[in-house]
């Protein structure tokens, strides 16, 4: 299993995190399929897909390839729940102490939710290793987002809510450390009609902006990543 350090890099590099939301454990992992099969190694399984715990295990045992979360996670018992059967970072949409103290006592990457300044910053104070920024595009999108990190350069930042193929590219500009995205590329009516082959087709739209961003503001990126090693 990764560190925590290498889950972080992976996350920033792959530049998304796909959020899955499912009537069915079988249908979220059939998304998990067809986004890795896009080329994104990255996924987030929330609390509200049904038997979440059970399928972030069975992702983490048939799929080693696919770095997985947890998502939606409101307490420190579901965080640990999580953690028991290989989850390799937890997201929440927002602030709890508990289970912030208990991710950096584990040593898992802890992604909780924030919105204003003064929520932000206390989830950094925290321990937070990113701050995911939720609802992003109720605030005004990839500009409440540079509006953020101007006074707090130095808290990581994941917009989630409002990130589509369009407004990708504003975001990364704005200062996003990866991307959150929900709807827009986790297609369940896609999955639902046998067709597996448009999410893995957005998901690779995705990682294009993705990689055409890091090729060009990449290398101070890393090097600010590196630093924080």
């Amino acid at each position: 299993m990764a560190n925590k350090q290498e889950v972080l890099t992976r996350l920033h590099r792959t530049g998304l995190v796909p959020v899955l939301r499912a009537e069915s454990a079988e249908q979220a992992f059939r998304l998990a399929e067809a986004i890795a099969a896009g080329g994104c190694d990255v996924v987030e399984v929330t609390m509200t897909v049904p038997d979440a715990v059970r399928l972030i295990a069975r992702l983490v045992r048939e799929r080693p390839d696919i770095l997985v979360g947890a998502g939606t996670v409101l307490n420190a018992e579901q965080a640990m729940a999580c953690i028991d059967v290989g989850a390799q970072f937890v997201v929440s949409p927002a602030f709890h102490q508990e289970t912030v103290a208990l991710c950096v006592k584990q040593g898992i990457g802890i992604l909780p939710g924030a919105l204003t300044p003064t929520e932000v910053l206390r989830a950094w104070d925290a321990g937070a290793d990113v701050v995911k920024v939720f609802p992003a595009s109720a605030m005004g999108g990839a500009a409440y987002l540079r509006s953020l990190k101007a006074p707090l350069p130095q808290i990581e930042l994941i917009p989630t809510g409002g990130v589509t193929l369009h407004t990708a590219h504003d975001f990364l500009h704005a200062g996003a450390f990866a991307l959150g995205i929900g709807a827009d590329l986790v297609n369940v009516h896609a999955i639902k009609a046998g067709q597996p082959e448009l999410v893995s087709e957005q998901a690779r739209k995705y990682l294009e902006i993705v990689r055409h961003w890091h090729a060009s503001h990449g290398a101070a990126a890393e090097g600010l990543l590196s630093a924080d090693a």
